[in-house]
C-alpha cells in the first residue's frame, strides 16, 4: 500500500439539461448530457492517526468540515470498508466553486477513487459510481467522465457515442450561484405551465455521434438557463457577446453561472478568448477541450 494517492478529476459541462416538474419529494427528474472537460481538481489522500482532515490551496474558499462532499465521501468509504485509520485529504482546485461544473462533486468522486487505490480495495468503476450516487447526483459522472447521458436525478449514467474532440471557451464568474436557489427560481418562472417529462434531444445525440460541432452548437439547451439569468442578469449579456463574436453555441452550464461557448476549432477558441476578454463583460475566460476521462490516479498507483 502506498503512503498517499493523488487523483486528477475533471469538471463537467451540461450540453443539455432537461428538467421535469417539481415532485413531491422536492426533487426534479432530469435528463441531461454531460461532457467532462480539461479543467481539473487534484485530490491527494493519505493516512493519519484518526479523523478526517481537509486542507486546500489558499485560493479556494471551500468548507473544510462535514459540509464538504469530499469529507462525506471519506466518511462513507471508511464506514463501508472498515477503514480504521484517519484520512487527510488535500484539495487543489481549478474547477470553479458553485459554478455549475460539479466542482464539489468532482472532489468527492476523486476522494472515492483515491481511497480505493490507497487501500487496494479493488473496486470496479461502476461500484465507485454507485457509492458516489449515495452522496450526490453529479458524482457518478465525475468518476466516469467522457460524454454520457444522466437520468433520474442525473445520477444514472449511460455512455454516449461521441466522435472527436470539442473546443470550449468558459466564461467564469467571480461569484457562484446556489443550485437550490436556481431550481427554486426555475419552479417560480414555470409556475402554472404544463411541464413535460424530461428527454434527451435526438439532434444533440446525432451531432455528437457525427462529431459535428456546428450541429452541436445549435442543439445546446438548458432548462435552468432562464432561472440562472434571472438571478444573475449579467449572464444574458455574456451569452449575447459570445454569440456575437462567432461562437457556434453558448449555454449556461448546469445551474451556472459558468457560461460555455463552443468553438469551431482550436484557433477559433483562441480568437474567442481574446474577444471575450477584451469585451469587458467577463473577467476570467479560459479554453478547455472535451471529452476527457473521469477521475484517474496520477501518483501513488
Amino acid at each position: 500500500m502506498t503512503s498517499e494517492v493523488t487523483v486528477r478529476v475533471p469538471g463537467k459541462i451540461n450540453l443539455q439539461l432537461s428538467v421535469g416538474p417539481l415532485q413531491r419529494d422536492g426533487y426534479h427528474e432530469l435528463a441531461t448530457v454531460f461532457q467532462s472537460v480539461s479543467l481539473f481538481d487534484e485530490i491527494t489522500v493519505s493516512e493519519i492517526d484518526k479523523g478526517i482532515e481537509i486542507t486546500t490551496d489558499s485560493k479556494s474558499n471551500i468548507p473544510l468540515d462535514k459540509e464538504n462532499l469530499a469529507y462525506k465521501a471519506a466518511e462513507i468509504m471508511k464506514k463501508k470498508f472498515d477503514i480504521e485509520t484517519g484520512l487527510a485529504i488535500k484539495i487543489k482546485k481549478e474547477i470553479p466553486i458553485a459554478g455549475g461544473m460539479a466542482g464539489g462533486s468532482a472532489d468527492a468522486g476523486g476522494t472515492i477513487v483515491a481511497i480505493d487505490s490507497l487501500f487496494s480495495l479493488g473496486l470496479k468503476r461502476d461500484e465507485m459510481e454507485r457509492i458516489g450516487s449515495e452522496l450526490g447526483a453529479d458524482i457518478p459522472f465525475t468518476i466516469a467522465g467522457g460524454t454520457a447521458i444522466g437520468t433520474g436525478r442525473g445520477d444514472q449514467i449511460a455512455p454516449v457515442l461521441s466522435r472527436g474532440s470539442y473546443n470550449w471557451v468558459l466564461a467564469l464568474s467571480s461569484s457562484g450561484l446556489s443550485t437550490p436557489s436556481v431550481y427554486k427560481e426555475c419552479d417560480r418562472l414555470r409556475e402554472g405551465l404544463d411541464i413535460s417529462k424530461p428527454f434527451v434531444s435526438d439532434s444533440l445525440l446525432q451531432a455528437l455521434s457525427h462529431g459535428d460541432a456546428k450541429a452541436l452548437g445549435k442543439a445546446l439547451t438548458n432548462d435552468l438557463q432562464p432561472a440562472a439569468c434571472s438571478l444573475k442578469p449579467a449572464l444574458r449579456l455574456i451569452l449575447d457577446v459570445g454569440l456575437d463574436y462567432g461562437a457556434l453555441g453558448g449555454i449556461v452550464s448546469g445551474s451556472g453561472p459558468t457560461v460555455a461557448f463552443l468553438a469551431e476549432h482550436e484557433d477559433h477558441a483562441l480568437d474567442l478568448v481574446v474577444a471575450l476578454t477584451s469585451s469587458g463583460v467577463v473577467g476570467n475566460v479560459i479554453r478547455v477541450a472535451g471529452p476527457v476521462p473521469g477521475a484517474r490516479v496520477i501518483t501513488g498507483a
